[in-house]
């Protein structure tokens, strides 16, 4: 088959090295990573009692999900069933720093989600995973303090072209698939990925 100019200098880079990996924007802001030797990380996600009620247990899935993604992408994460645990034992926590220093980390991944849903707008039959949330890196230093040193407003919706019927999937099926989906949408700030990889996440 034939391969103009442009096209063949891309198929012999794929040959060459594999498909372009998109930097990811936590590293190309910062310039720090993630994946650097000896660097511990801790996710920390807040959701309000009104979208729990929504959603339960919204805020330890998303860190559970997203720390999943971490972990497969060769990022040293802290298991979320311990942070969890910690928090359970301090209710009375304040702030992401305050994780960072129980657990002897470098950087706090902090997701204060504002908005979520799994329908469609003004329907019930619908499904379309929608979720607002502020993603901020806190580094933390000796002693206990920290500091914010980034901050990423997630507009997040799936599918991306057409609503789901409900009675296409059930409503767990699509829970855990939007999780899964969301979970790697904000992984992908931290950790390099391959372009197109959108590409089946559009219906």
């Amino acid at each position: 088959f034939s391969v103009s100019g442009c096209n063949y200098f891309i198929l012999l880079g794929y040959l060459i090295g594999g498909p372009p990996q998109i930097e990811p924007l936590f590293e190309n802001e910062t310039k720090k990573s993630l994946t650097d030797h000896k660097v511990r990380v801790a996710v920390v996600c807040y959701a309000s009692d009104e979208l729990k009620y929504e959603c339960e247990n919204i805020d330890h899935i998303m860190a559970r999900q997203v720390a999943h993604q971490l972990a497969q992408n060769k990022i040293d994460v802290i298991p979320s069933e311990a942070v969890r645990a910690w928090m359970a034992e301090n209710p009375d926590w304040d702030t992401a720093t305050e994780v960072g220093a129980a657990f002897d980390v470098n950087y706090v991944i902090y997701i204060d989600v504002s908005d979520f849903s799994l329908y469609e707008r003004d329907s019930n039959t619908l499904f379309r995973g929608r979720c607002e949330a502020i993603v901020s890196v806190y580094e933390m230093e000796t002693g206990g303090e920290g500091k914010r040193i980034f901050s990423h407003d997630l507009n997040s919706q799936y599918p991306i072209q057409v609503p789901r019927s409900a009675t296409d999937v059930s409503y767990d099926t699509f829970r855990m698939e939007y999780f899964s989906r969301l979970s790697d949408e904000i992984g992908r700030i931290f950790y390099p990925y391959l372009n197109g990889d959108d590409i089946s996440n559009a219906t």
